[in-house]
């Protein structure tokens, strides 16, 4: 046996292990999940109607669209207010900076469920700024539980800390020495910032928002303590089909569907790296 079989042996033999766990893990509940969502509930037979469903039934379309409108809004508003703050972090050098810079990722570290329900005290038609608005003889309701709106801002307030640290990281790789020449030789911020800037950083601009994107597709936390009966995040309607229906082949029909909504964004994610070369060039 020569001795690049052998190095071929230990290489495979050491991916091995972690490949049967991934195997097993993820890989055959997929397939399993799959193979189920195409199955008749009573007779076992090969069927469409689990995915007809979710696509003819008014309630459960109603549930994609408005979990696909509150991921992109989640999306534009977290990406947007997140490379501002990672250009300010980034290129202003004071001490408001720094300890924006310090404290921006506390959200980060903060438990999801106390989080939801800190936001619930405060945003709620009974909350503290309906309290406050009362004692100048305001009666102030947001009007934000149970609502489209609500969840979005819960959803930025932990998806901007996340999307800032991924945005900063990639302007700190943008050397000094580059936008300084390109000052000196009369290019002005904006300039600066269209055509240096912006392309370099781009890729990580479109990372996060893939990022933000499928996290929130599946969430369910928030959802679940301030969204509405109707319509629903589609987290809360796979466990209705699951827990509630007791409807496992739709379960797994949903299952499916999320993932081919999450895998649009990891397309993305996987062409921007990709294409990270070119868009260096």
């Amino acid at each position: 046996m020569g001795k690049k079989l052998k190095s071929y042996l230990v290489a495979y033999g050491l991916v091995f292990p972690a490949f049967m766990v991934v195997m097993l893990s993820v890989t055959y509940p997929i397939i399993t999940a799959v193979m189920q969502s195409f199955q008749d509930e009573k007779t076992g037979e090969f069927t469409w109607a689990n995915y007809t469903y979710f696509f003819t039934e008014k309630s459960q379309l109603s549930n994609i669209l408005f979990t696909l409108y509150v991921c992109v809004m989640t999306v534009v508003i977290a990406i947007f207010v997140a490379y501002l703050l990672a250009l300010y972090l980034r290129f202003v050098k004071s001490k408001i900076a720094k300890t924006i810079g310090t404290l921006y990722l506390l959200p980060r570290f903060v438990p999801a469920m106390c989080a939801v329900y800190a936001m619930i005290t405060i945003i709620r038609d009974s909350g503290v700024i309906n309290r406050i608005g009362l004692h100048f003889g305001q009666d102030w309701t947001l009007g934000l539980m149970y609502h489209a709106s609500g969840m979005i801002i819960m959803n930025l307030w932990f998806n901007i800390p996340f999307a800032a640290l991924m945005i900063t990281a990639g302007l700190g790789a943008i050397p000094d020495s580059i936008i300084e020449g390109a000052r000196d030789v009369g290019a002005t911020k904006w300039q600066v910032f269209t055509h240096m800037i912006l392309p370099l950083s781009i890729k990580d601009v479109v990372i996060a928002g893939t990022f933000v994107f499928m996290t929130n597709v599946g969430s369910f936390t928030t959802p679940y303590l301030m969204g509405g009966n109707s319509p629903k995040m589609l987290g809360i309607a796979l466990f209705d089909q699951f827990n509630k229906y007791m409807k496992w082949n739709r379960s797994a029909a949903l299952s499916v569907i999320m993932f081919l909504i999450c895998s649009v964004s990891a397309g993305v994610y996987i062409y921007t790296n990709l294409k990270e070369k070119e868009w260096e060039v």
